[in-house]
């Protein structure tokens, strides 16, 4: 059967399943976090393992227990946000660039830009997240340091 909804609506409200999982991530609320996940959902994340899948990604205690590695709220804002959208079909795809900040117990301030997609199939009425992939660049001088110094140059975000 045919989605009822039009690309625009299908953006709002995928843009707001994701806002809603950037206030879950600013208040520390692991349930709210994880769901907008789909329940087989696949993940490539900054940090190890290289995939993570399903139970993995919804898994709350191992949300709060990264957390609580925070002494403060988690800011997380989305720049230059792009969705391409087949209403009809039910799936979507999303990107956009990403700032997290915030303060580590014990390892002081973050502040890093990193490169995000997101994939979303319309599960039982709602968007739901079925593919994620997070990535920062390294840099290719040899030492492949992970490039989390990085910001936007002016004008970058508006070519995306």
């Amino acid at each position: 059967m045919p989605l009822t909804i039009t690309e625009t609506q299908a953006v709002a409200e995928i843009r707001r399943v994701l806002d809603a999982r950037l206030a879950a991530l600013r208040t520390k609320d692991a349930e709210r976090f994880v769901a907008h996940y789909a329940t087989d959902v696949v993940k490539f994340d900054l940090a190890p393992p290289l995939a993570n899948t399903g139970p993995d990604v919804r898994d709350v205690a191992g949300w709060d227990s990264w957390f609580a590695t925070w002494s403060g709220p988690i800011w997380q804002e989305i720049l230059e946000f792009a969705a391409t959208v087949a209403a009809e079909a039910g799936i979507a795809y999303c990107h956009g660039l990403v700032n997290l900040r915030g303060e580590k117990i014990g390892e002081g301030t973050v502040d890093m830009w990193f490169r995000s997609t997101w994939c979303l199939g319309r599960i039982d009425g709602r968007w739901r997240i079925t593919h994620e992939h997070n990535s920062t660049p390294f840099y290719m001088d040899g030492s492949y340091r992970a490039a989390t110094d990085l910001v936007p140059r002016e004008g970058e975000v508006d070519s995306i």
